[in-house]
């Protein structure tokens, strides 16, 4: 008998044998035609692989990470036999699925250039119309390598080689094609209505230099076709958005050549940088931190004892002074244990809870480099709470609600994921599942939903991490809270106890934003730009209509900036509406507009940036509400 237990707790009974087909067709003719795959035990499958015995099923669709994954790597091979069907004597490399979309490397004589991709989209859309079943054949390792000897696909030979003895090899054939792949797939090729290739690109087989070049078809596709016009004008809206254009064109930051990795800060940014520090020292003083400065470069022998040297030193900057081998700090948790050191502590002392805006360095590679998104240096709002273990739980609530209230503010939902061991790891397997334990009992005592993401934690500890959404749906991982029992042993850390006796405190390593400068080049494309008054470089912009209200003019932005406001005063000779439209595109949210009767009775003509005309008021009721709204940080 098989017996089927469903996510949201229903429990079914079906024949051995039953497919995950079968059994999505009996719950509804909806999910059997939106049906991708299915999730049995956790793993990935076929719809149509039988089933037998005790199961968790879920029924796979687009909607689901795993689905879409499926239904991009079917996609990919309707693209390698599109490919190879329109240019003969094409070898094919691999084809995997990756974010919003799929590639195929591919060894041709034939050039591939933007000009055959019609073509090939239309070989794709006969194969979808003919709407052939992807089914799974497996074989042995020699009829496999005879197979695609013949075929003259060396790539898939080397592939077959290199797997171990042990390994079930399968072929998946739709149509007339047949490609090595040990799958799941869709049910077939006509669930692809929407296909779009995207771009092309060189890559080296198998990521290695020494290797040949192959060309590479980047693509996505989708089961409707009003699904793919969404995602294209989101791409259109993000080019918009692209923080690094932003960066430029409002005069926030420069990546320059001179520094790659290294972004340079031009005032404007430094506005809104600034703001966003003050804004983190402002909670996290109400939190109870202290703020601490460490060194940003410390010798050999502490990273060896805290472990980076030996997990992390690709990733370091090293250099020799008075012949002793120093690091720049790529994290800020050494220097916060110093500091913790550098006294006694008892048990009334805990939690102590230490802040750092510390700059680190770490060595990236230059193809890895994204604007502020992936930089070797940043400003990570670290933070590190040594406590008892039973303080552990509350404290892990206390920065969860913190990072919640940070990321209301700006107006992001967000997702979490529990990051357990990894194979690289310190540390004993007990302490690891204390510490996993007492992660997963805060979250669940939040009432927060979330995701176990298997042995991706640090290599010191389990972790938590909080993945934002933005306005245009995409995910960025930015606070986490780490829980390490390893680094006080390592340090030998101590505390006094109630019971006079000497104790090892338990350490959290926390962020919220995580890096400043990406956590800027978010919210510059979150906002695109428009960032909200109390966080805009400039707040108001004055404008005069003509040389007779200048000095009034004048006075007001002087009367704005003594009160703390961020006002620029547009006194050039130009017409009023070139001035308002600079302005526009400059994404400063006020415009007063400064003519003879506004200057008669002592009032300014208020413009909102999306809002458009105010009307007429007093300076001081301008005032008052952009005061109201940069002490509220109002989105608006």
């Amino acid at each position: 008998m098989l017996n089927i237990s469903f996510p949201n707790g229903d429990k079914k009974s079906f024949d051995d044998g039953t497919t995950a087909r079968e059994i999505a067709a009996s719950l509804s003719n909806s999910l059997v035609k939106s049906a991708v795959g299915a999730l049995v035990n956790g793993e990935k499958k076929d719809l149509n692989e039988p089933l037998y015995g005790d199961v968790e099923l879920k029924i796979l669709t687009f909607n689901d990470e795993e689905g879409k994954e499926m239904f991009h790597h079917s996609s990919s091979h309707i693209l390698a036999e599109a490919v190879q069907k329109l240019f003969p004597g094409t070898k094919l490399a691999i084809g995997p699925a990756i974010n919003n979309g799929f590639y195929y490397d591919f060894d041709s004589e034939h050039v591939f250039t933007e000009d055959d991709f019609a073509a090939i989209e239309a070989e794709m859309a006969k194969i979808v119309a003919a709407n052939a079943a992807f089914e799974k054949n497996v074989i042995s390792r020699e009829e496999a390598i005879k197979l695609f000897t013949e075929k003259n696909e060396p790539y898939k030979v080397e592939l077959i080689n290199d797997l171990p003895e042990d390994a079930e090899i399968s072929l998946y054939k739709d149509g007339d094609f047949v490609d090595l792949c040990a799958g799941p797939h869709i049910p077939s090729t006509g669930m692809v209505k929407a296909i779009k290739l995207m771009s092309l690109a060189g890559a080296y087989w198998r990521g290695n230099a020494e290797n040949k070049m192959l060309q590479r078809i980047y693509a996505t596709s989708f089961p409707k076709q009003t699904m793919l016009e969404e995602y294209l004008n989101l791409l259109e809206e993000a080019k918009k958005r692209d923080h690094r254009k932003l960066g430029k064109e409002l005069g926030l930051f420069l990546l320059m050549d001179e520094g790659p990795g290294f972004p340079f800060f031009l005032p404007k940014g430094m506005v809104v940088k600034n703001t966003l520090i003050d804004f983190w020292r402002q909670i996290h003083r109400e939190a109870g931190y202290s703020e601490i400065s460490t060194p940003m470069m410390l010798n050999r022998s502490l990273w060896e004892r805290s472990g980076h040297w030996g997990h992390y030193k690709n990733n370091m900057y090293t250099t020799v002074i008075d012949e002793t081998d120093f690091a720049v700090k790529p994290m800020n948790c050494p220097g916060g244990i110093l500091v913790y050191q550098s006294e006694l502590h008892s048990y009334r002392d805990l939690p102590f809870r230490v802040g750092e805006l510390g700059l680190v360095h770490r060595h990236e590679l230059s193809g890895a480099l994204h604007g502020l998104m992936r930089v070797r240096c940043f400003t990570q709002d670290d933070a590190h709470i040594f406590m008892t273990k039973e303080q552990i739980k509350d404290e892990i609530k206390g920065v969860a609600q913190l990072i919640d209230k940070v990321y209301s503010l700006f107006g992001f939902t967000y997702h979490v994921e529990l990051s357990t061991m990894p194979e690289d790891h310190m540390g004993a397997e007990e302490d690891w599942e204390m510490a996993t334990n007492a992660l997963r009992a805060a979250l669940e005592e939040l009432g927060k939903e979330y995701i176990i993401n298997e042995g991706d934690g640090a290599f010191y500890g389990p972790k938590i991490d909080f993945h934002l959404n933005d306005c245009l749906g995409r995910t960025w991982q930015c606070g986490t809270i780490q829980l390490d029992f390893q680094l006080p042993e390592r340090f030998e850390l101590e505390y006094t106890g109630a019971d006079g006796e000497k104790h090892r405190p338990v350490m959290i390593h926390r962020v919220v934003f995580g890096s400043i400068e990406r956590f800027i080049g978010i919210l510059t494309e979150h906002f695109a730009g428009a960032f909200p008054a109390w966080l805009a470089p400039v707040q108001v912009k004055v404008m005069n209509i003509t040389d007779a209200q200048l000095d009034y003019a004048k006075d007001i932005t002087d009367k704005l900036n003594k009160a703390g406001f961020r006002a620029e005063l547009d006194c050039r000779n130009e017409k009023i509406g070139y001035k308002i439209r600079q302005a526009q595109g400059e994404k400063i949210p006020y415009m007063l507009v400064i003519g003879n009767k506004e200057m008669e009775n002592g009032e300014v003509a208020v413009r909102h940036r999306s809002q458009g005309d105010q009307g007429a008021m007093s300076y001081e009721a301008f005032v008052e509400m952009l005061k109201e709204e940069v002490d509220t940080k109002s989105n608006k």
